[in-house]
Formats: structure tokens, C-alpha cells, sequence
């Protein structure tokens, strides 16, 4: 007689076990099938018993019901994928903290300085306030030159924008370790090839000279496959002369030796400068020289790497101009604090430098130099460039002195580039850079837009303090 064996179920406190008949084909072997219940539920167990009257041996194999199965390996698989969720989930909360952090962190020191250098700028206005005290020359001048700008702001806007936003621009490269040791770079599109280079001071009264002045002259020129570096400077009261033409200085030396990781020529330098920044130019150009000549330790730049020095209506010799500038608004007593007193007029006078017999050697190392003028410039009168050149002649040194017709400070510079067309200024400029190269260069450039209306030109003409 076959004896039938119950195997205890694997979960006790389960309901009573049922036992479930399975037909075979063969006569020889019983099947049986425990459960716990008709409906199989996730928690019972299930075991096969096959009885083998050969061998009587009992096999026993638990099974997990195919609901079970799927359940548990469900459950698991969502529970893994829980715990991968909340760990990216906690790295992503991390990340977004710490880059919020960041953030907060760029944003404060982006406030801070904004706030030193709204600071630096109150003080530095106050103090200059102190110093030009309320008179009504300046206060007028200071009027005029808010309708003239106004009046400008079409052209004004466009080069603004082309300032921040083109890719041809490189703003504040860094040259030394004062504050306003920056300059801009204005590169031009094709640069296949080694370009020729203008190392630009810009002017401003030297109370409110800034680099970005000269980014029409920088546009017009890159745009004629030459490389512009306009240099920044400390201006009054921040500095005096002395800081000014050593921030000059520093700035042509940064271009001297480093240009050509731009793309600019090393044996193609030029040194430019436009009013109170063509005399601050002239005497760094002229303190180099001495130095070199008195065998003096240098910077690190030679008056050997500037091929041509190009003055754009400046002021040469202060001995003669500091009552014409006093009578304009810019008072003796603020001039003078400029100049360092009494004897910074003489010091700081290239017409006086160039003279003195002491200097004769150094002035004998000076590049060729060309100074631009129009007659019609009551700011600085043409009268200052014709004199120097003359004086520069008679010592031996290459040297002329081009003068425009009815020109007056500010159209060489502005409204004549605004005006667009034909640009004599430019013209000559790009002559001298480019030599027999210049006509193919103007052919294959883009021709002058205007920017300003002629009436407004016109207007801004008639009111301005310069």
C-alpha cells in the first residue's frame, strides 16, 4: 500500500492545508499539490511531492507562487530604483545648493565692488569738485558737453554696441597693477597675418580720459586691417601727471612685447595719442628716450620698437597754454595740481624737454613723429603742433605737422568719423600704416556709414565746450 506523506507548510500560522488530486499518465506515481487556500495568495507555500514506488524516495521542492515572484522582484527592483532616485535627488539639491551658493557668493563680490568703486568715484568727485570750486566757465562747459553728447547719442549708441558686443573687441586686458592699467583690444576679422598695430591714448582734459573714447577710432581702423590697443590711465585726482605718463608708459611696454600673441606685428608699432592724451604719449615717449640715451635701467620697452608717433590735436608746451586753458574753464589752480606745480610745467612740456641740451641725445632716438591739427580747434589752437614740429625739425628729428582746414577739436575725432564718407584725417592715417598697401586696403574695405544726421552734427558742432 502507497503511503502518502503530508509535508508541514513552510508558514504556520497560514489557514489549513487542502490537498489538490493531479492526474498522471502513469500508475506509478502520486502527485500532490498543497496550498494553502484555492486562490494561492503571495504569502503560502507550495510543495510538490512525488512518490516513486521504485526507490521510495520523496522529493521535496518548495515553490513560490508566480505572483509572489513577480512581487517580490517588483518590490525590489522599485525599492532599488527608490534609492537611486533619492540619492540623485540629493545630489541634484546638493549640486543646486552649492551653485546657488556660488551665485550668491559671485553676486555679492560683484556688489561689493560695485560699491568700492561707487565709492572711489564719489570721493574722487568731491575732491575735484573741491578743487574747481563753483564757477561758471566749468558749469557751463559741464552743460554744453551734456547737449553735445545728446545730440551725438545716435552715433554714440552704435558704437556702444559694437564696444560690448562684438567678437572683434577684447575689453580690460589687464597691463599692471593699478586700478585703470587696462586697455581694449580692437582685432580685425581677416587676421591672416601679422597686423600692424596702433597703440592709442585717448584724451579727456586729463580729468575724465577713459580707453573706451577711443572705440570709434578702434572700429574705423580694425575695420582697415589694423589692430587698435586703446590704453586706459589714471586721471585726476586719482593721479597726478606723473602716474598718467607712467600708466602710458606701462601700457605701450604691454604692447610692445606682447601684441604679437594677438596677432599684431612687433616691427609694426605705432604710438598714438588724441589731446590731453597726445601730450601724456609724447612725454612718455620722450622720458623713454632719455632714459635710454642717459643708459639709465628702462622699461621694458626701446623708442626703437614704435615705428611713428601720430599727435592728434595736442598741447606741447604749457608755458604758453596754462592761461589759454585757464580762460576756458580749466583754472590755473586745478592745472597746476595736474602738473605738480609750478615746475611740472616745465617738466612735463615736450617742447620744453625737447629743447633742453641735456636732452640731445635723447631726442636724437625719437621715432618720426606727425602731428594732426585743425585750425579751427580753440581748445588747444593749432599754433601748439605747429611749434613743435618746428622745434622738433630744427633738433634734427623727422617731423611735420598736417593741418585741416576749419577743423575744430572735436571734428577730427568725432563728428568727421560720424559723419561718415570721405575722412581726410583717417585717410592720411591709414596711409602712413599701410604705405603703398593703403589703396588696396580702403578698395577692399567696407565704405564709411554715416551715424548722425548732418543737422544734428551741426547742432552738436555749435555747442561744443571743446
Amino acid at each position: 500500500m502507497q503511503s502518502q506523506n503530508l509535508l508541514p507548510i513552510s508558514n504556520p500560522s497560514s489557514p489549513p492545508s487542502i490537498i489538490i488530486p493531479s492526474s498522471s499518465s502513469s500508475a506509478s506515481t502520486d502527485t500532490m499539490l498543497l496550498g494553502s487556500e484555492p486562490h494561492i495568495s503571495s504569502s503560502s507555500s507550495t510543495i510538490l511531492i512525488v512518490q516513486d514506488d521504485d526507490n521510495s524516495k520523496i522529493e521535496t521542492k518548495p515553490l513560490l507562487s508566480r505572483a509572489f515572484s513577480y512581487t517580490s522582484s517588483s518590490s525590489s527592483s522599485s525599492s532599488s530604483s527608490n534609492l537611486v532616485n533619492k540619492k540623485q535627488r540629493r545630489r541634484r539639491i546638493s549640486s543646486e545648493s552649492s551653485l546657488l551658493s556660488i551665485g550668491v557668493e559671485g553676486c555679492r563680490q560683484d556688489m561689493g565692488r560695485a560699491a568700492s568703486d561707487t565709492y572711489i568715484v564719489t570721493r574722487l568727485s568731491f575732491t575735484l569738485l573741491r578743487y574747481l570750486g563753483v564757477g561758471y566757465r566749468w558749469i557751463v562747459r559741464f552743460l554744453a558737453l551734456g547737449c553735445y553728447a545728446m545730440l551725438l547719442i545716435p552715433g554714440f549708441i552704435q558704437v556702444g554696441y559694437y564696444y560690448f558686443h562684438s567678437s572683434q573687441v577684447r575689453r580690460g586686458i589687464v597691463y599692471g597693477n593699478q586700478p585703470r592699467n587696462r586697455l581694449d583690444l580692437y582685432l580685425p576679422k581677416n587676421m591672416n597675418g601679422p597686423k600692424p598695430v596702433v597703440a592709442f591714448v585717448t584724451g579727456g582734459a586729463w580729468i575724465i580720459g577713459y580707453k573706451a573714447w577711443g572705440s570709434l577710432l578702434g572700429k574705423q581702423l580694425s575695420e582697415r586691417d589694423i589692430i587698435v590697443a586703446c590704453i586706459d590711465y589714471r586721471n585726476f585726482p586719482q593721479g597726478t601727471i606723473s602716474d598718467m605718463v607712467k600708466d602710458a608708459s606701462q601700457g605701450i611696454s604691454f604692447v610692445c612685447n606682447k601684441i604679437a600673441e594677438y596677432g599684431g606685428d612687433p616691427n609694426r608699432i605705432y604710438l598714438m595719442g588724441q589731446s590731453a592724451g597726445a601730450h601724456i604719449a609724447t612725454c612718455a615717449l620722450l622720458e623713454q628716450a632719455i632714459k635710454e640715451a642717459g643708459a639709465e635701467q628702462r622699461d621694458s620697452w626701446s623708442v626703437s620698437q614704435i615705428n611713428a608717433y601720430f599727435g592728434l590735436s595736442g598741447g606741447y608746451n604749457f608755458l604758453k597754454l596754462v592761461d589759454h586753458f585757464h580762460s576756458r574753464g580749466l583754472y590755473r589752480s586745478i592745472f597746476l595740481s595736474i602738473m605738480e606745480g609750478e615746475q611740472g610745467l616745465r617738466r612735463y612740456s615736450p617742447e620744453v624737454m625737447a629743447q633742453d641740451p641735456n636732452s640731445k641725445n635723447a631726442v636724437s632716438l625719437l621715432p618720426p613723429i606727425v602731428l594732426f591739427h585743425g585750425t579751427a580747434d580753440y581748445s588747444i589752437p593749432c599754433d601748439s603742433s605747429k611749434s613743435f614740429a618746428d622745434t622738433l625739425k630744427g633738433l634734427g628729428v623727422k617731423a611735420e605737422c598736417i593741418l585741416y582746414e576749419g577743423k575744430t577739436h572735436t571734428d577730427l575725432f568725432l563728428q568727421d568719423p560720424m559723419r561718415g564718407g570721405i575722412d581726410d584725417m583717417l585717410d592720411d592715417l591709414i596711409t602712413m600704416i599701410h604705405g603703398d598697401n593703403s589703396e588696396t586696403i580702403r578698395a577692399n574695405s567696407t565704405p564709411r556709414k554715416r551715424l548722425v544726421p548732418e543737422f544734428m552734427l551741426k547742432m552738436a558742432r555749435s555747442v561744443s565746450p571743446f
